[in-house]
């Protein structure tokens, strides 16, 4: 998928590469769709396992998020045919199964879980505990990344003028989602009546 795009994979050139016949491969997988459900499990569980590495020594809420996310980006930077694969579906024909999806699912949890911390720490108004949130952050990466992807291939996470962008795209949630005293009109926290 490196080399001829995640559309360009085919069994008959993965049996060639293991020298195999074609048909050799069947008994592992059913199918050319099955081998991709098995690529789009294998890159939700690295993909998952790299943000949930850098969320855990962050401060809870914000920092877990901005730290998640980079890590996010940079791993989708590093394996751009399995990124495309997860987060851009180029195979019209192609839908994960219930498992392969479930890492996915757990993305979700724990970018929750910590805008739930983020609202319950003040760094985040209470809307923030929200799925409207989590969709915000899904297209703010996703945003990022493909224009990372599509203008400045070569470049890597943090070096491309999208992906460098991306910490200011993250420091606008507060902003989307001001912390109670941060709204106009509203009394500051910690102020007594």
């Amino acid at each position: 998928m490196t080399e001829a795009g995640v559309t360009g994979l085919s069994l008959a050139e993965v049996a060639r590469r293991l020298g195999v016949q074609p048909p050799s491969l069947y008994k592992y997988f059913p199918s050319l769709m099955s081998v991709y459900d098995a690529l789009f499990l294998r890159g939700q569980r690295e993909h998952l396992q790299a943000v949930r590495d850098a969320m855990t020594p962050a401060e809870p809420g914000l920092d877990a998020i901005r730290a998640g996310l980079d890590a996010g980006g940079r791993w989708c930077l590093e394996h751009r045919a399995l990124a495309q694969l997860l987060f851009w579906r180029p195979v019209a024909s192609f839908e994960p199964t219930p498992e392969a999806l479930a890492p996915s699912n757990e993305m979700i949890a724990l970018i929750r879980d910590q805008l739930v911390r983020a609202v319950a720490t003040g760094q985040l108004g209470p809307a923030a505990d929200s799925d409207e949130a989590v969709a915000l952050i899904s297209i703010l990466t996703a945003g990022t990344l493909g224009q990372a992807m599509a203008n400045e291939p070569q470049l890597g996470w943090g070096e491309s003028r999208f992906s460098a962008l991306f910490p200011t795209l993250i420091g606008l949630l507060p902003a989307a989602y001001p912390p109670v005293g941060n709204i106009p009109g509203e009394e500051p926290t910690g102020s007594s009546s």
